[in-house]
């Protein structure tokens, strides 16, 4: 049994054996109200039936705003020690961070979140109409890591070492990240990490493991990778997955290299959101969709309608439409940079960058652009594979997913552009084509026959404050 604490791209698995040592176990059977009366106070395996595997936030409703029970529940077991109640109250005291998945800004303004009130970033509450850093470049900076509780330690991963990777992917395999209904999980492919987290300028502090001190396994990971971001009429350093990274060495390694910025996304709300997006979903396999459940046949419509309904030509349309090669590099560079300078929040990139994130990498990446007569590169189109691991299906163990990266047009109407992406898609085998609503995507959305998610994705920003704004006027895509 495994314990979790995630957040963003950053993933914390506790397993029961680390916290043996912390509670006696007792073996008597109690009912039900002395159960949940005792919660904290009880053996690893009661407390694992209380507390599920994926962290069931509402086990934490009844704590004091500190996150701890004990002010209220006295007296306590005399079976354990003080000291290890007072370990188990500062293990909620981390737990209560999260405090309940706030999914908007009124949930959230019913939290207090310790932590981030101390951080350099914009509060709930604040009305802001300046654009710039929060706190100034720091001249010095916590060279020493931040402790750990015992048992714990922090390792930089050697992401290119091939037992490092499957550690890592194993670990975010088994536990990164899961639905609500507990019926899929993301399943980011070793070749996929390398990707994500090593593009250009990618540094190997800011790769962080937390490990178990006694059999080193890995059981938890922080990372950041850097870009150039215009916002506004502003630039600054992003650092990607960056939500958890300024309470471990990571962020000082960081602050080191003088970038004090970041940007993150997050389904669940916890500071002021810089926008609001939302994913769309294309069916591509309905079949299979609705036989694993992640979709649903409408009211009066049977399978078969519904086949017929998500139907795709099986060639694309656009003239002159190839994959992406080395020799586009430059061309691709000009039309992105140039296309991105409409939108608010927008990376702004070097051939290296483009060469890493768009050239075809099977099962990673697929770019294809749109060449003219004449030789000139007029659009493209680019999605990366992400599929999640189907759960708890006798038959199908995978969902194979496309998602919309970039998509830049200057001649190709955009609504053709994309539905070629999703010939594409469905020629090379993807079930469902996800796309968020930025950019000028909502123009093909619904006639593409997409359909609205449940949830918002928020933008964050680190020690940046600036007006927020819409999902139409950003041209950033987090992975």
């Amino acid at each position: 049994m495994i314990f979790l604490l995630l957040v963003g791209f950053t993933v914390f698995a506790f397993p029961a054996e680390v916290l043996e040592g912390i509670w006696e176990p007792k073996r008597k059977r109690r009912n039900r109200r002395e159960k949940r009366r005792n919660q904290i106070l009880e053996a690893p395996s009661q407390i694992r039936r209380l507390i599920p595997r994926r962290l069931k936030f509402s086990s934490l409703r009844n704590t004091t705003p500190s996150g701890s029970r004990f002010q209220r529940e006295q007296p306590w077991n005399p079976i354990v020690p003080m000291e290890k109640l007072q370990d188990i109250q500062r293990a909620m005291e981390l737990l209560s961070a999260c405090q309940g998945p706030a999914r908007n800004i009124d949930e959230a303004a019913k939290h207090r979140y310790q932590f981030w009130d101390t951080q350099p970033v914009p509060k709930l509450d604040e009305v802001i109409t300046s654009h710039g850093a929060i706190e100034p470049d720091k001249d010095n900076v916590r060279q020493e890591p931040y402790s750990l509780p015992q048992g714990f330690m922090w390792d930089t991963l050697d992401l290119s070492n091939a037992e490092v990777l499957k550690e890592l992917y194993t670990l975010l395999n088994e536990n990164y990240v899961e639905d609500d209904d507990n019926m899929f999980r993301f399943d980011y492919s070793p070749e996929f990490l390398l990707w994500a987290l090593r593009p250009p300028g990618w540094l190997l502090q800011w790769h962080c493991g937390v490990r178990v001190s006694s059999n080193k396994k890995l059981v938890g990971f922080i990372s950041a990778i850097p870009a150039n971001i215009r916002i506004y009429d502003r630039y600054m350093f992003k650092l990607d997955h960056a939500i958890l990274l300024l309470c471990c060495p990571c962020w000082s390694a960081v602050a080191r290299s003088r970038l004090t910025a970041a940007t993150s996304a997050s389904q669940v709300q916890i500071l002021k959101p810089l926008l609001y997006s939302r994913y769309w979903h294309r069916s591509l396999n309905p079949r299979k969709l609705v036989e694993v459940k992640f979709s649903h046949l409408s009211r009066n419509m049977t399978l078969q309608r519904t086949m017929k309904l998500y139907r795709l030509p099986d060639v694309t349309k656009t003239s002159g439409l190839r994959p992406m090669e080395p020799k586009d590099i430059k061309s691709v560079r000009e039309l992105i940079n140039t296309y991105l300078k409409q939108f608010h929040l927008a990376p702004v990139m070097d051939e290296e960058e483009v060469a890493h994130w768009f050239l075809p990498r099977e099962h990673i990446i697929d770019t294809f652009v749109v060449e003219s007569p004449n030789g000139k590169l007029t659009d493209f189109l680019s999605f990366y594979t992400l599929p999640s691991t189907v759960m708890h299906h006798p038959a199908h163990k995978s969902l194979k997913a496309a998602y919309s990266f970039y998509n830049i047009h200057t001649e190709t109407p955009l609504l053709d552009l994309m539905s070629d992406a999703l010939i594409l898609a469905k020629s090379k085998g993807f079930d469902v084509f996800n796309a968020l609503d930025l950019m000028e995507n909502k123009t093909f959305l619904e006639k593409l026959k997409f359909g609205i998610g449940d949830g918002n994705l928020q933008y964050y920003l680190y020690n940046w404050r600036c007006p927020g704004t819409d999902s139409e006027k950003v041209g950033l895509v987090l992975q």
